[in-house]
């Protein structure tokens, strides 16, 4: 049995202003597994346009959500920083999947019910197929881990299906080119070009929600700003925020049961727990009978010293637009040279003549 080479692939898309839940949910996971993998960091503004065809700012957003994974410590000379649209092979082999994925796989996907509401006529065909093109992300570098969150799961799920597909009805054709490896998946044997890929979920990435309402996740396209703290907000900001995020009346529990029904303390908790690194029971162990009012401005400290530093680089770098456009070029060219491997590899499995 072989085992594909290790590599850490993920990527966040190009719409609106990052947050505190995408820097603890996903950008500080990816900053962390640097350390010890290979990475490719992606904005993936293809699938930006599911959400929205027509943007005026989308190169300022693009740039926005590289400056952040710079400002929060993603190394791109050690790594790979890009954007989906400068590796035109993410939607070839897209296309590829469309003809691999069955309609009944894509029919449950309940990401697409949730966005696409009661009016799933008006739907774009591209918001149906945005996990195919997720796969394609993942698959084109034969990536064999993904830092998602519990949201993306099930897309996670697909690629597997959509890779094992692929895997079983060329099996023949992979063999006798010696591309692929042999792994075995439940109790099957599988003559494999495309890994299994594992999600990262685990880990202490809390799920951030609102500061207005505690059973919201917090979300860049809620219309209150104090809904949420944007990683480009200053010391004055977070602290506003902070101070005016809802609460109830009661003193924090000294255990963490005693969060239970109470989502704004359990949240403001979680974000304390986050940044500080440690779990919630030791937040409570240290503010456990005191009132928001001692430990919300601890909260702020706390914050400030963790995200004012973050936010004064994204702001350094925006300033700097030429800075983020070299190193996603030089990003798109590696990214490129990876992506046209496996594309050639595909291609000759397939069966077309180049």
């Amino acid at each position: 049995m072989g085992e594909f080479k290790p590599l850490v692939f993920s990527g966040v898309q190009p719409t609106g202003n990052l947050h505190l839940g995408n820097y603890l949910g996903a950008i500080r996971k990816f900053v962390a597994l640097q350390e010890n993998n290979d990475c490719m960091y992606c904005v993936v503004d293809l699938h930006a346009l599911t959400a929205q065809l027509v943007h005026d700012d989308m190169p300022a957003q693009i740039r926005s959500i590289t400056a952040a994974f710079l400002a929060a410590g993603i190394d791109p000379k050690q790594h790979i920083v890009f954007n989906q649209s400068q590796v035109p092979q993410h939607a070839e082999l897209a296309w590829i999947f469309n003809c691999v994925a069955r309609l009944g796989w894509m029919n449950r996907m309940t990401q697409f019910k949730d966005k696409a509401g009661k009016d799933r006529e008006q739907a774009s065909l591209g918001l149906y197929a945005y996990p195919s093109l997720m796969a394609a992300d993942i698959l084109v570098y034969r990536a064999t881990h993904v830092p998602v969150g519990e949201d993306q799961k099930q897309h996670l799920e697909l690629t597997r299906d959509i890779a094992m597909k692929f895997n079983i009805d060329f099996m023949d054709k992979i063999r006798p080119t010696g591309l692929g490896i042999d792994i075995t998946v439940g109790e099957e044997p599988v003559h494999a070009y495309f890994p299994m890929v594992e999600p990262l979920i685990d880990g202490p990435a809390p799920r951030v929600m609102s500061f207005k309402d505690g059973t919201k996740k917090m979300s860049k396209s809620d219309p209150s700003d104090l809904s949420r703290i944007n990683l480009m907000d200053d010391a004055d900001a977070i602290s506003r925020k902070i101070r005016k995020a809802k609460t109830d009346p009661d003193a924090l529990p000294s255990e963490v049961d005693g969060l239970k029904g109470r989502p704004e303390a359990d949240n403001l908790v979680g974000i304390f727990a986050a940044l500080a690194d440690k779990t919630k029971a030791e937040v409570l162990g240290e503010f456990g009978g005191q009132q928001f009012s001692v430990f919300k401005p601890a909260l702020v400290d706390l914050s400030i010293e963790v995200l004012a530093p973050i936010s004064a680089e994204m702001r350094r770098l925006m300033a700097d637009p030429s800075y983020i456009d070299s190193v996603l070029r030089d990003g798109g060219a590696r990214a490129r040279e990876r992506a046209e491997k496996t594309m050639n590899e595909v291609r000759d499995i397939i069966g077309f003549v180049r």
